[in-house]
């Protein structure tokens, strides 16, 4: 089984420091698994271990094939928001799952094509019209934009991949958007919310990244950082159920109501002041 160089990459990155690493957590929620912290820079990640492809080529732990209110307010919110680094353009979604965000840019894009490892997905985009590969040696060369949704922290080798990606996009031109989740959370960091701490630490994720290690990572792989921002994937009503109640789904619950979009901005705001968004998104440029 492939292993993970995750920690390795981290210190030669000098995003995390040996002398500053304690564990964590002694397993993730779904394995004996031990998970490290770096004191100093706040970074979390598992240390020589890999899932294996096998996991994401049957989806098995996805359970039942049904679109969640989740992924649509993800692509709606992607696709507003990346308009200017699609439209026009030809784009590759790296990760792409059954294709929510390529079928919502394809008619804005020159040419739109995934990548996935999971077989079903793949199968019913090729079906579909929309071409999908289980790899990075079919996609055509000299690409406008790549996309990566909460993708990266899955990979046992993430700087060859983002290197691999670097040499398919137009040079100093194409651009590379990664989304991941955040190692200072407000309930993960900040508060220390055990309940959610217990949930969200799992095998598939092997690194939470915070903006710097982020950053250090896409520089090192030859792109150029435009920006690094925070954004909010859940919202006031999950956290206080989080805090109360110790579990997920307040988004979608009683509390659901008062989720409004003037509620969700102000809220991601005063957390982005903390820097203890849930999520980080980064936009790069190819250099060569």
């Amino acid at each position: 089984m492939t292993t993970s160089r995750i920690r390795q990459t981290l210190r030669d990155l000098g995003a995390i420091r040996d002398d500053d690493v304690t564990l964590f957590r002694a397993q993730t929620r779904d394995r004996e698994v031990p998970v490290y912290r770096d004191s100093r820079s706040g970074v979390i990640f598992i240390d020589d271990y890999y899932v294996g492809d096998d996991e994401y080529v049957t989806g098995e732990y996805r359970g039942a094939l049904i679109p969640t209110y989740e992924d649509a307010v993800d692509t709606e919110r992607r696709v507003a928001a990346f308009r200017d680094v699609y439209y026009g353009r030809s784009v590759l979604d790296f990760g792409c799952g059954e294709g929510n965000f390529l079928r919502a840019v394809a008619p804005g894009a020159t040419s739109v094509t995934g990548i996935e490892l999971q077989d079903s997905y793949r199968n019913r985009l090729n079906a579909d019209g929309i071409a999908c590969y289980a790899g990075l040696d079919e996609v055509p060369e000299d690409l406008d934009a790549v996309f990566m949704f909460h993708v990266l922290e899955h990979l046992p080798e993430p700087l060859e991949t983002l290197a691999r990606i670097r040499a398919l996009l137009a040079p100093k031109s194409g651009r590379l958007v990664v989304e991941v989740p955040h190692a200072r959370d407000l309930l993960l960091s900040t508060l220390q919310n055990e309940a959610f701490t217990s949930f969200t630490l799992w095998s598939q994720h092997l690194v939470l990244h915070t903006r710097d290690s982020l950053d250090r990572l896409l520089r090192a792989a030859g792109f150029r950082v435009e920006s690094i921002m925070g954004v909010q994937r859940y919202g006031l009503p999950n956290h206080l159920t989080w805090l109360s109640e110790g579990k997920p789904g307040g988004h979608r619950g009683p509390l659901a109501p008062m989720e409004t979009p003037a509620l969700h901005h102000a809220y991601a705001s005063a957390l982005s002041g903390l820097d203890a968004n849930d999520t980080l998104v980064a936009v790069a440029v190819a250099t060569s």
